[in-house]
């Protein structure tokens, strides 16, 4: 599908393209132009989210904006005219079309904070060259941390660096961090951002940090009646004061919040999977005191220095040893053909819950890596999914899962197959439990495993055999060595 149309007077018109994974709309979050800003060929114009992650879009020729279709916070098909560019010879700057779709104040500063860097190469589909295709522009992160923070999906990163769109532009005027439901919320309540002191973590302004700054404008109207009350009345209603932003709520006690982007396809993709596929789970407790001392002296390792070392990373490898000793858990089932298909390989999926949702990438032949190699590969991963730049592709073709929900403080759980896999592994919290340890009763570190698989092409026994291989070598990590 062509991305562009050009008429006789030299305006081209740019739509929203297929990023490559069958996707029928994104939602533009962010431009980077307005009409009247020369743009130049590879310049990046807008971010969209797609289901399945945050995606910026290059234009593909020079010329000057004349008009952006879509305000922010649109969703549109794939196809439809999001931005008009005139590419005549000697196009001179259009001044800014009143429909500002944005606060004014941002988009003066968008076009200087959006300089491309020179030799960048277009990334979309359909004119892009092929290594450009699993790049994404480096982002710029040696500004200062609100420069940083412009990038609402780096907001709660671990990471120090966080995604920017800054370049060298005075942070005077930066947007306030704040997710899109947050952002509807304030719009609804007619709250001004700018003005906001957030509370959250990173400079992240929360719902909470909105209905306190809602509350204030509500107060004054049922406070001015009692002015000239009697002064022994004061006191009485300095008290009921405290509680003010529960009652801001109460006036808007509901917040409906389109279903979209990726909680819409995590939607999808559950109910498809709960319906589809048979579920069943098995759980099992085990004494993982000898994987905990293992964690850390591989942290002490000179061959792991740098490396993404915990517990995560053993129970990945331990089920990667427990699906080579059981080689037929790896499939899928295939209705359209009535086939099981086994696959030889293991694409390991990390459940990662980021500020857009839960996402599930995966680890590319996971099995065939070393300790070091799925150390770093795990890291990237989550390091990656936490700053909101998970490419479509990295979510495509998982064959087994792994979702760590001791992270919560969580004992296990009973997961949801990702759709087109076998089973999913949910691990519990690890924490110290009396136990049965060499005949007397110790303080041990214990943890409680949980597989779900999908009964149509995984028996019990099976299921079985795949769950107590990951458990014994947890319990014992010397197998590692005599079962690889």
């Amino acid at each position: 599908m062509t991305t562009m149309t050009e008429n006789a007077s030299g305006l081209r018109e740019f739509k929203m393209p297929d990023v490559g994974e069958g996707l029928t709309e994104a939602e533009i979050l962010k431009w980077y132009v307005q009409p009247g800003d020369k743009v130049t060929d590879g310049q990046v114009v807008c971010e969209v989210e797609t289901a399945k992650a945050a995606v910026e879009l290059p234009i593909p020729y020079d010329g000057v904006v004349s008009e952006l279709r879509f305000p922010e916070g649109t969703t549109v098909d794939v196809g439809q005219v999001i931005i008009a560019v005139d590419v005549s010879a000697g196009a001179a700057p259009a001044p800014a079309a009143p429909a500002a779709e944005q606060a004014p104040a941002a988009p003066a500063e968008a076009p200087a904070e959006e300089a491309q860097p020179e030799g960048r190469k277009p990334v979309l589909v359909g004119y892009g060259v092929a290594e450009s295709s699993t790049k994404r522009r480096p982002r710029k992160g040696a500004g200062t941390p609100a420069q940083q923070g412009e990038t609402l999906y780096a907001a709660t990163a671990i990471q120090g660096e966080l995604n920017g769109h800054g370049h060298g532009t005075a942070p005077a005027q930066q947007r306030p961090l704040a997710k899109p439901p947050v952002r509807k919320l304030a719009k609804d309540l007619g709250v001004d951002l700018a003005t906001v002191t957030p509370s959250g973590p990173d400079g992240i302004i929360t719902r909470e940090d909105v209905h306190a700054a809602a509350a204030p404008a509500q107060a004054p109207a049922p406070l001015a009646a009692p002015a000239p009350a009697a002064v022994p009345q004061a006191p009485v209603q300095v008290q009921p004061q405290a509680p003010a932003p529960a009652a801001s709520f109460d006036g808007a006690r509901e917040t409906r919040i389109p279903v979209k982007g990726v909680r819409k396809a995590i939607a999808t993709a559950m109910v498809g999977s709960a319906f589809t596929a048979p579920h069943v789970t098995e759980f099992v407790t085990l004494d993982v005191t000898r994987t905990m001392r293992l964690v850390e002296e591989l942290k002490q390792d000179k061959d792991m220095q740098g490396l993404r070392v915990n517990p995560l990373l053993l129970v990945a490898k331990a089920l990667l040893v427990a699906i080579k000793r059981n080689p037929d858990v790896n499939a899928s089932w295939d209705e359209a053909n009535q086939e099981i298909v086994r696959k030889h390989y293991v694409n390991l999926g990390i459940a990662a819950a980021t500020p857009r949702g839960l996402i599930v990438p995966n680890i590319k032949d996971a099995h065939s890596k070393t300790l070091p190699q799925l150390a770093e590969s795990l890291g990237e991963l989550v390091a990656t999914a936490r700053e909101g730049k998970t490419s479509p592709a990295a979510m495509q073709g998982g064959t087994v899962t792994i979702t760590n929900v001791g992270v919560f403080g969580v004992d296990t759980g009973t997961p949801i197959l990702n759709p087109g896999e076998s089973a999913i592994l949910a691990v519990g919290a690890i924490k110290p439990q009396p136990w049965v340890h060499k005949g007397k009763v110790k303080p041990r570190q214990v943890t409680t495993l949980a597989l779900s698989f999908d009964h149509r092409l995984v028996d019990g026994e099976l299921g079985s055999k795949v769950l107590a291989d990951t458990a014994a070598v947890l319990e014992q990590p010397k197998r590692l060595i005599t079962w690889a």
